[in-house]
């Protein structure tokens, strides 16, 4: 009866021995995470669509002052280098460890690659908000630009002269489908009439020729562009202020789960370190201050 315990003794000890164990090397597991295996973001180790190669997705087309420049030199043209994101992934390939000749642009529409499952690049930059519906079926990076929200306008407008967004509660609005502006549209102006929805920019800009629309709602930088070369005579009435709603910020695109995230994180943040990142954004995307404040 004494063996018969000795030996129960024994193997309850090696059992509790055992799960101790198989506990510590759980816990190691969760500390690291899923991209701390190889601990390296060197090239050979990245998660990479092809080996060696960043491909990089932007929209067709893609327009300055985010490829290009707003005098059209390098339009539509990433390899060229110019505007503040073909510049960007650039300067994140170099941070890297790639050569300019390892980067690889490939085209897709901007609500295509919000849709979940694998995806045919590494990431993909086209000025997408960092949302927490959008953040539920893909990965962001950290926020490579924060910007306000604008008024585009005719200057013969009634709406041109808009101080507060009550001025603008009978205007007929119009956004691109998706955005950050479409829900400034219906959460924050809240006008009377519901904004006409567009899928592309080029649309917008369309609908405001023909008189469809009294203004469009986007982005400042983009604002800057639209009124400089694509709708001929507009204005930037005003832009948002800050407090009228949450900044927009605007991350790279990955893969849910990509692991490639935290090395582009760290890029990111040494070129916000090193003042790159606000070099690109004087360069690209600060054209002047004067624009009136449109308050809540």
């Amino acid at each position: 009866m004494a063996t018969r315990r000795t030996t129960w003794t024994i193997l309850l000890a090696l059992l509790l021995a055992f799960a101790m164990l198989t506990a510590a090397c759980s816990s190691d597991s969760d500390e690291t995470g899923p991209t701390a295996a190889s601990g390296s973001c060197d090239i050979a180790d990245l998660n990479l669509v092809t080996a060696g190669t960043l491909t990089v997705a932007t929209g067709e087309p893609a327009f300055p002052p985010w490829v290009g420049t707003t005098d059209g030199e390098g339009f539509d043209d990433p390899e060229s280098q110019l505007g503040f994101e073909a510049g960007l992934v650039y300067a994140i390939a170099g941070e890297l460890g790639f050569a300019d000749a390892d980067v690889v642009w490939t085209r897709i529409g901007f609500n295509e690659a919000i849709a979940p499952g694998d995806k045919p690049w590494d990431f993909n930059l086209q000025q997408y908000s960092i949302t927490s519906e959008r953040d539920e079926i893909v990965d962001f990076s950290s926020p490579y630009y924060v910007t306000s929200q604008a008024l585009v306008v005719y200057p013969d407008s009634p709406y041109a002269s808009a101080k507060t967004i009550d001025d603008l509660k009978d205007a007929i609005l119009g956004a691109q489908i998706g955005t950050t502006s479409l829900d400034f549209i219906e959460n924050v102006i809240k006008p009377n009439t519901e904004p006409n929805v567009y899928d592309e920019n080029v649309d917008l800009e369309a609908a405001m020729n023909a008189g469809q629309i009294d203004g469009l709602v986007l982005d400042l930088p983009t604002g800057y562009f639209v009124t400089a070369v694509q709708v001929e005579g507009s204005i930037i009435a005003g832009q948002f202020e800050a407090e009228a709603a949450e900044p927009d910020e605007y991350g790279l695109l990955f893969a849910e789960g990509n692991p490639l995230v935290p090395c582009v994180n760290t890029a990111l943040e040494a070129l916000r370190s090193n003042g790159t990142l606000q070099e690109l954004e004087d360069t690209y995307l600060t054209q002047g201050g004067g624009i009136p404040i449109i308050t809540g």
